[in-house]
């Protein structure tokens, strides 16, 4: 069995480095643990331990759903935290305007349900997880550090493909294994 996930990889700038820079050393006395740019990616769905049956269904419905979807634009430009204010437990960078990657979401969801996928109890908030959280020292500078953050990013990335990883956990994080890519349709201009 192979631990597998769908999403859409992200390709960062220098631009985004230099905010995601400057957010982690204000948050440095904080217990953050950081995603490496070089990982980024929008997960349209988690899928777990995922048998070869299994897989064999994927590669069935995956190039449906990316057959039916032209490649398009997401801006992402907002910053938020998933949890409370008082128990904030991930910082994530999202897209509230990009309803092609909302669609894609849902028909992705629908369309593994219906090939005995089953779906997830929360929606779909398409979103990159920056940090995931695990103990923060000051609340009141957290969220001081992140109101002047919930506005700082500007990413433009043009999606034109989602991608079936592998997902293999380490010590050192989690290696992620790109098994197959499905391309969405060229927009013709």
């Amino acid at each position: 069995m192979k631990r597998l996930f769908i999403a859409i990889k992200i390709e960062t700038d220098n631009n985004f480095l230099s905010t995601y820079q400057e957010l982690r050393k204000l948050l440095v006395m904080e217990k953050i643990k950081w995603v490496a740019p070089q990982k980024m990616h929008l997960t349209l769905k988690f899928l777990g331990k995922t048998t070869d049956d299994q897989l064999l269904r994927l590669h069935d419905v995956l190039p449906g759903v990316a057959s039916r979807y032209s490649e398009f634009d997401m801006q992402f430009n907002k910053a938020g935290i998933f949890g409370s204010s008082y128990q904030p437990r991930v910082i994530w960078l999202g897209d509230e305007q990009s309803q092609e990657v909302r669609s894609l979401g849902e028909d992705m969801l629908d369309s593994l349900d219906a090939a005995g996928f089953a779906r997830d109890r929360q929606n779909f908030v398409p979103h990159l997880t920056l940090g995931r959280i695990k103990q923060i020292n000051s609340k009141k500078q957290f969220q001081k550090v992140m109101d002047q953050f919930r506005s700082a990013f500007s990413l433009r990335v043009r999606v034109n493909e989602i991608v079936l990883y592998q997902s293999i956990l380490k010590p050192a994080g989690p290696l992620y294994i790109a098994l197959k890519k499905y391309k969405l349709q060229t927009k013709q201009d």
